[in-house]
């Protein structure tokens, strides 16, 4: 799908849910030495992943490109899952880093999307002033009536040498009647004191930023960039009796103990092996 240019919508077409200004947002966070050099924002796309990996492999994107789209007809999220909501209902958004030229070895750009999620969750809690923790590897939960629920993930996909696109969508004024499933949330339903998207979209932006400059100094270690201890200390997997579906049609069951260097997600089972888990699905089932 071709992306349509925000600008041709009306600011008042929806009061509850008005659309992003672009140029605001370039204004308030394109800035000399800093991390975004440009923020583009589309009415409608399929996905902004897909997009913006295609500009980037192109050669019509460079580090610090935000791609924003106010709705999304064809979102992904991990393991082919779809992720859809109603136009203006969300930040739907990616981003293009590029940590080769610092360098960030390799081996340790698997942190990226644990990394913006602990830029996410950060963000949100200062902006809307709502308790977020993080389901690993890449769900943001928010707590609905006393129940976690799903508000957000990440995805993030390579763009041959231009580096990692990363996606990240963000359930903001989804209301009850209008979720895709009854395991989702929003920040208005887990009492945001702020669901204005402008000013949130800003905040994780700034703390994506911060992040990933504090870890690109680090060259990638996420001990000396706290990122290690950020991500265990804001994630609601450790401490938790877990399945983990894996790749083969494999799984295990066992405590999540800990977040290993690599960024994998360590769970301990009955047979007192502790097997680091890289990639798959986890369930929670219940506190240890």
């Amino acid at each position: 799908m071709t992306p349509r240019d925000a600008s041709d919508d009306s600011r008042w077409s929806d009061l509850d849910r008005p659309p992003l200004n672009a140029a605001a947002l370039r204004r308030g966070l394109v800035r000399e030495g800093g991390l975004w050099c440009d923020v583009d924002v589309v009415r409608s796309t399929g996905s902004t992943n897909t997009d913006l990996v295609a500009l980037a492999t192109e050669g019509k994107a460079e580090e610090g490109a935000v791609l924003v789209a106010e709705e999304q007809t064809a979102g992904k999220g991990r393991l082919d899952r779809q992720w859809s909501a109603p136009p203006r209902s969300g930040l739907f958004f990616s981003v293009l880093l590029n940590p080769a030229g610092v360098p960030v070895p390799v081996a340790r750009w698997g942190w990226l999307p644990l990394l913006t999620g602990v830029a996410v969750a950060t963000g949100l809690s200062r902006a809307a002033g709502v308790d977020t923790a993080l389901k690993w590897p890449n769900d943001l939960l928010v707590t609905v009536g006393g129940e976690e629920r799903k508000a957000g993930g990440i995805l993030a996909e390579r763009a041959g040498s231009a580096g990692v696109v990363i996606g990240v969508g963000i359930n903001v004024t989804l209301r009850e009647d209008e979720l895709p499933v009854p395991q989702a949330g929003s920040l208005a339903l887990a009492g945001a004191v702020s669901t204005d998207r402008d000013p949130l979209l800003r905040a994780v932006l700034r703390s994506l930023e911060e992040w990933y400059g504090r870890w690109r100094a680090a060259a990638g270690d996420p001990v000396v960039s706290g990122l290690q201890e950020a991500y265990a200390a804001g994630c609601a997997t450790l401490g938790r009796v877990v399945r983990a579906e894996l790749p083969g049609d494999r799984a295990i069951t066992g405590e999540a103990v800990a977040i290993d260097g690599d960024g994998r997600l360590v769970i301990a089972t009955e047979e007192g092996v502790q097997e680091p888990v890289g990639a798959g699905d986890i369930v929670h089932l219940r506190l240890a």
